[in-house]
């Protein structure tokens, strides 16, 4: 089963990180207000990075990595860099 760590673009500039095994509807559900409470009091959010993981440990774990990059670093990853 495919797994994803995502990074959202909330619409303060901020950025939110999860994980899912269905990208698109973990989106939606953030995008109307169904999702993490962070993202709720934050809309709206849009996609701005992620990555494709074989199993939900490494995709939890890559959330996590994401989580305490710098608001910098989380730009740079969103705009395609490494």
């Amino acid at each position: 089963m495919k797994c994803y760590a995502y990074l959202l673009l909330c619409a303060d500039g901020s950025y939110y990180a999860g994980w899912t095994v269905d990208l698109a509807a973990r989106v939606a559900a953030h995008q109307s207000g169904k999702g993490a409470k962070y993202t709720r009091s934050h809309a709206p959010v849009s996609l701005a990075y992620f990555e494709e993981f074989e199993n939900r440990r490494d995709a939890m774990r890559r959330e996590y990595e994401l989580k305490k990059l710098s608001h910098k670093e989380k730009c740079r990853l969103a705009q395609g860099g490494s």
